[in-house]
């Protein structure tokens, strides 16, 4: 599968039905965002059972705003609607490989169980809700 584009009137119902969404937030400007797009491309036609999408951060200015974007390209990984992390920085092919075996092994029980007690904890007004949790 290629990537898609996401936008901000496309990418809570990509990340809510697609099981495992990595978006990598870029701008054309940025020299190592235009470095990295083939690796992101190569890597969205080895792995079809996930979604690779991209998120222009000068077109969608709002939502990189809402993602808390500091610096690009940076990439978030979603699972099952879930925020599990962001990655700033281009990364090489061997290493964007890791990456995904790493989100693919993540224990997605344990997550929805850890954001079930701080979902838990937020409304007692012990905690800040967890990434990605809705409050």
């Amino acid at each position: 599968m290629s990537t898609v584009e996401v936008n901000e009137d496309n990418f809570t119902q990509t990340i809510e039905d697609n099981e495992i969404v990595i978006v990598d937030a870029w701008a054309s400007w940025c020299g190592p965002c235009r470095a990295f797009a083939p690796v992101f491309e190569k890597a969205s036609e080895k792995h079809s059972d996930i979604t690779f999408a991209k998120l222009d951060t000068e077109a969608n200015q709002q939502l990189a705003a809402a993602l808390q974007i500091q610096s690009i390209p940076t990439l978030f990984v979603f699972r099952e609607g879930i925020l599990l992390g962001a990655n700033s920085g281009a990364l090489p092919p061997a290493v964007l490989e890791d990456f995904i075996q790493e989100i693919r092994d993540v224990d997605m029980d344990k997550v929805r169980a850890d954001v079930e007690q701080q979902n838990a904890q937020l409304a007692d007004g012990d905690a800040e809700p967890a990434p990605g949790a809705e409050a």
